[in-house]
């Protein structure tokens, strides 16, 4: 998965006029707002208030500390991290370190938990070693190609306004605390189980999401690098039965995070299996294939050999190409 900002939630064209009580700009009664800005001084009070929900749910059972539940803490911390690094980004206006405070954001938020957890076990050891070792290889695979780029187009139209630049920061410690929340009820349940079939089971889905997901971004990578193959896109390897494998990888490993973390939920920690489901939703009907997809059929719609690929390959779940 990438740390993707929310400019898409916005129409970067759109404008309104608001009026605010004899205030003039230039003489015409009132300030031009971008839209995009009304809509994340909008989105950052609903956002905290979802998240609180979350944290209700999920600290239903599970451990505290000074009689603060150590799910809702880890949440709390997750929006506490995003908020600290904003400042020098929003001064410096840079976005080169927001994907590695993300990594370092899912790394630090899962220790905190486990340290005040109950007490660590084989389960979510196990856990935190999963969600450590893929956070690093992302971190640093987005890291540097951030590096190589010089910066992320995604961030030019957003990180020069305030609300949407915080907006951005916020929404990462809403991705971190959804994505987490199975792994983080089970670190904070008060429930211990040995490491079962469920745990066995949801390793293997672990270890063939990560390699599909760590493959297809290694393929890639590679694809790119090549002189002979600027401006093209890649069909090849992977991305010869899906054209978007690594967003596939991403939904299975996390799918393998809940049924590791499921058999020691209760009541309403089971909220928190909402985690894959949420990656599923936001890659594939929010922020990521949507939006791939249409950057693609604009660079590439009207040439045949992508008109063919589109047709002959699947968009998520790799199969064999059609004939």
């Amino acid at each position: 998965m990438r740390f993707v900002s929310p400019g898409f939630w916005f129409d970067s064209e759109a404008r309104v006029r608001v009026s605010l009580g004899g205030c003039q700009n230039g003489g015409n009664g009132g300030w031009l707002v971008k839209r995009e800005e009304r809509n994340a001084l909008l989105g950052l009070p609903a956002l905290l208030i979802v998240a609180a929900g979350l944290s209700w749910a999920g600290s239903r059972g599970g451990g505290s500390v000074v009689g603060i539940p150590v799910f809702a803490l880890c949440v709390g911390l997750a929006f506490v991290v995003q908020w600290l690094a904003f400042v020098p980004a929003y001064v410096l206006q840079t976005e080169r370190f927001f994907d590695i405070t993300g990594s370092f954001t899912y790394i630090s938020v899962a220790a905190v938990a486990v340290a005040l957890g109950p007490g660590a076990d084989a389960r979510t050891l196990v856990l935190l070693g999963l969600i450590s070792v893929w956070a690093i290889r992302l971190g640093l695979f987005l890291l540097r190609r951030v590096r190589k780029a010089g910066k992320d187009e995604r961030f030019d139209s957003i990180k020069r306004s305030f609300p949407r630049f915080l907006l951005t920061w916020t929404l990462q410690g809403m991705w971190v605390s959804f994505t987490l929340a199975a792994a983080l009820a089970a670190f904070s349940s008060s429930a211990r189980r040995p490491f079962d079939g469920f745990a066995w089971a949801g390793l293997v889905i672990w270890l063939v999401g990560f390699g599909i997901e760590a493959t297809a971004d290694v393929q890639k990578s590679r694809f790119r690098s090549e002189a002979s193959n600027r401006g093209r896109f890649i069909q090849s390897g992977l991305w010869a039965w899906s054209r978007h494998p690594n967003y596939f990888g991403e939904i299975v490993l996390w799918v393998g995070i809940a049924v590791i973390a499921a058999p020691v939920l209760r009541g309403w920690q089971f909220v928190t299996m909402i985690s894959p489901v949420f990656v599923a939703v936001l890659l594939t009907r929010i922020s990521g294939i949507p939006i791939l997809e249409r950057r693609a059929d604009e660079r590439w719609g009207k040439e045949p050999d992508y008109q063919a690929y589109t047709r002959r390959t699947s968009v998520l779940i790799p199969r064999p190409p059609r004939r």
